[in-house]
Parts: structure tokens; C-alpha cells; sequence
């Protein structure tokens, strides 16, 4: 088996492939351009996304070309895959915007410098906004027909469960296929990969390309990563675990690394590490915690840098086994003004972001799940008085795992 083939295994990345043979074969003989497509609906990517991004490293590690796909165009539209309701349709700008920045945030993890491996960023909007709608129903959409698409399991579902689709989502998986085609044309690229969901959009490309072109072309599908608790890989109960640092400080992404199940651990290093296989399985001999520790490290540093990682190592070691506060700790700002409206503890935790259910607040207060500079509060009606802060900041505390930094400007 080709060593790319064998890596994306061994690993756990490989779901579903349209020739693996075939395509093993390829591979074996020459490098090759492969995409991967991100859909521009928020300005950062979340976890959610960071299998599909290795896999784009792995291309590079052994000698393939990536091509990322910015969907500027079909994100107009929006992919009904996984969902059961029509996106909100963003405005031009906000579209554009994400698209900036996610390519920004993907450039963090790949390499840039060598030409031959080199990401090319691509948007579909190039191609897209020009279509001729006669002449791509009689070029393209021939090739479709309704049956077939109607088995499809981003459209069966939804009209499974009487759920609205409207014709501008049923034909994401056309234009979709398009995408491939004009990489094909375009790039010579001869390989898409995409998530279990995106695999019937991928095999419609391979057979857009066989029809139209003759041209032999291959699809690789990962699996859909879920928690050990089950829940959904990218979000929590405090929201995304986002890639920017805008909307989540490197401290909180280290944190949601440390904090991982003890179920998930091992698996997640072999997903979302460049340790090898072996090496995971030196560290499986530490402890529990020492996994996790190493996991963190990992996944902080080749998104946020060797420095932000250990910082924060350092940050979680002096707030829970030291009771300080580290540099990394994440912070939040307030007025002194604030102060003197009688500002309570529970506006002063929904202000700091740490929750935001008041009830959920009070009910922490009573359990002895909240702490100013580590001493438990049981009052919920406490006001925030300036006398409570040491040289204008406070360790703001809730439960064992949520501290922030609250200062005075």
C-alpha cells in the first residue's frame, strides 16, 4: 500500500475511497495536486475542521501538492449536508471577510515555503459568478439526474423528516462537482478529500469528471469525529473551540486539549499530532494526566506557537496546583465606573464570559462553586467593591476548571 494510504489508516483518518487501489497505485508513481474544500459561513474555522487540515498536511509531509478550496461562492448558497435548516445567507462582505481570514488561519499550519508543496489557495467565487445558467444546465447538468440525487443523504434526510430544502441547496452537489471539474481543468487535480457527509457531493465530481472529460479522478472521505461523551467534535457547553485567537485565547485551546476525556486521549494524538505512531505509544506508558499534558502541547504549538503552549502550561500549573495567577490566563476589563454602580458578583461572572445563565450562576454560588482570588463566595447578592483587588485584578473562579482575570482600567 502507498505510504500516504498507509499513514491516512493508520491514523484513523480513512473512511471511504472511490478506487483505493487505483489510487494507491497513483500515488506510488507520481505526486499528485489533491483539495479539500472550506466553506466561508463564519470568519474562523473551529476544531471541527481540524481533521480536514492535517489531512492537508499529511498531503504535504509526503510530497503532495494541497489545493484549498475557499467556497465564496457555494457558501452564497449553502451545503444542506449534516443539516435540517436552510443556512443564513451572509452578505458579500462578510463572505469576503471570512474568506481573508480563514486562509489566514490555514496558512499557520502549512508549510508555505516549499514551491512544490506549496498550498495553492483557490476561490470558487472566481469561477461561479460567471456561469451562464443555459449553458451549464445543457454542459453540466445533463450529466445529473433527479433520482440519483434524490438518494443522496443530505437530501434523503431532510425530506425524510419533511423537512424543507430549497432548490438552491439541491444544487450545492452540482455545483460542488463543478468545483472538481474546473480543479481538474485547471490543476490537474486528481484528488478531493472531505468528511463521511461530503460523500456523495465527492463521488458526484468523479463522475462529473468521467463524463465530461474522461479524465480519471479519485475521492477519500474522513470520519465524522465525535467526543467519547458524544457530543459533536468543535463545540461545548461554552461554545466553539475556534482556531483564532480573536475568539479564543490560546489559553482556553490549550485547556480544552488538557481537559479532553481520558477516552479520546490517544485517539486525538494520533488524529491531530505529527508524533509518530510509535512515539504515541511510548507515551501511553505515562500516566493519564501526562498524556493529556503532551496532547496540549502538541495541538497548541502548531497552531499557536511553541512559546503560547508552554506559557500556558505554565499558567494552568500556577492556577490550579499554586493558586497564582499565570501570564497566559485569559483576561477581561473593567471600568471603574462599573464599580460604583453596585456591580453584583453574578453580573460581574456573566460580564466576565464565564457563564451565562444566571440561574446557572446561583446555583454554583450555593454549591461553593465560586471564588475571588480563591476564596469560596456564598453570597450572590456580594457587590464588587475595589478593595477586592490586588494591584487592580482579581482571579475570578468557577468550579474547578473556568478562571479568568478580571482588571480595573
Amino acid at each position: 500500500m502507498n505510504k500516504f494510504l498507509k499513514e491516512f489508516k493508520d491514523r484513523g483518518y480513512f473512511y471511504q475511497c472511490t478506487d483505493e487501489n487505483e489510487l494507491s497505485s497513483l500515488l506510488d508513481k507520481k505526486k499528485i495536486k489533491a483539495y479539500i474544500g472550506f466553506d466561508c459561513t463564519a470568519e474562523s474555522l473551529h476544531v471541527g475542521s481540524l481533521l480536514q487540515i492535517m489531512c492537508l498536511r499529511m498531503l504535504q509531509k509526503h510530497g503532495h501538492q494541497p489545493i484549498v478550496l475557499l467556497g465564496g461562492g457555494t457558501t452564497r448558497i449553502g451545503d444542506p449536508s449534516g443539516k435540517d435548516k436552510t443556512r443564513k445567507i451572509l452578505s458579500e462582505d462578510e463572505i469576503e471577510k471570512n474568506s481573508k481570514n480563514i486562509e489566514r488561519i490555514l496558512k499557520k499550519f502549512l508549510d508555505t515555503s516549499d514551491k512544490n508543496i506549496k498550498p495553492i489557495f483557490v476561490n470558487n467565487y472566481e469561477w461561479l459568478k460567471g456561469l451562464n445558467y443555459i449553458s451549464f444546465l445543457r454542459d453540466i447538468g445533463k450529466h445529473f439526474t433527479i433520482n440519483k440525487m434524490l438518494t443522496f443523504e443530505s437530501v434523503k434526510t431532510r425530506l425524510d423528516r419533511e423537512q424543507s430544502l430549497s432548490y438552491m441547496e439541491f444544487n450545492y452537489m452540482i455545483l460542488q462537482a463543478y468545483d472538481f471539474l474546473e480543479l481538474n481543468k485547471k490543476e490537474n487535480c486528481a484528488l478531493q478529500i472531505g468528511g463521511s457527509d461530503q460523500w456523495g457531493n465527492i463521488v458526484n465530481g468523479v463522475d462529473l469528471i468521467k463524463r465530461h472529460s474522461n479524465q480519471q479522478t479519485y475521492g477519500l472521505t474522513t470520519p465524522l469525529i465525535t467526543l467519547a461523551t458524544g457530543a459533536k467534535m468543535g463545540k461545548t457547553e461554552n461554545g466553539a473551540i475556534w482556531l483564532d485567537e480573536k475568539f479564543l485565547s490560546p489559553y482556553d485551546y490549550w485547556q480544552f486539549w488538557r481537559n479532553i476525556d481520558d477516552r479520546d486521549v490517544s485517539k486525538f494524538m494520533k488524529f491531530f499530532t505529527d508524533l509518530s505512531i510509535d512515539e504515541i505509544e511510548k507515551i501511553k506508558e505515562k500516566n493519564i494526566n501526562e498524556q493529556k499534558i503532551v496532547l496540549a502541547n502538541q495541538t497548541t504549538s502548531m497552531l499557536h506557537g511553541e512559546q503560547e503552549a508552554k506559557k500556558s502550561e505554565e499558567t494552568a500549573k500556577k492556577t490550579f496546583s499554586e493558586n497564582s495567577m499565570g501570564s497566559a490566563l485569559p483576561s477581561v476589563s473593567i471600568k471603574k465606573n462599573q464599580l460604583n454602580d453596585k456591580l453584583s458578583i453574578v453580573d460581574l461572572i456573566i460580564l466576565s464570559k464565564l457563564e451565562k445563565s444566571k440561574s446557572e450562576i446561583r446555583r454554583l454560588i450555593k454549591g461553593s462553586g465560586v471564588r475571588i482570588n480563591n476564596q469560596i463566595i456564598n453570597d450572590e447578592k456580594l457587590i464588587i467593591s475595589e478593595k477586592l483587588f490586588e494591584d487592580n485584578t482579581i482571579k475570578l473562579s468557577l468550579g474547578k476548571k473556568r478562571h479568568i482575570k478580571v482588571e480595573i482600567n
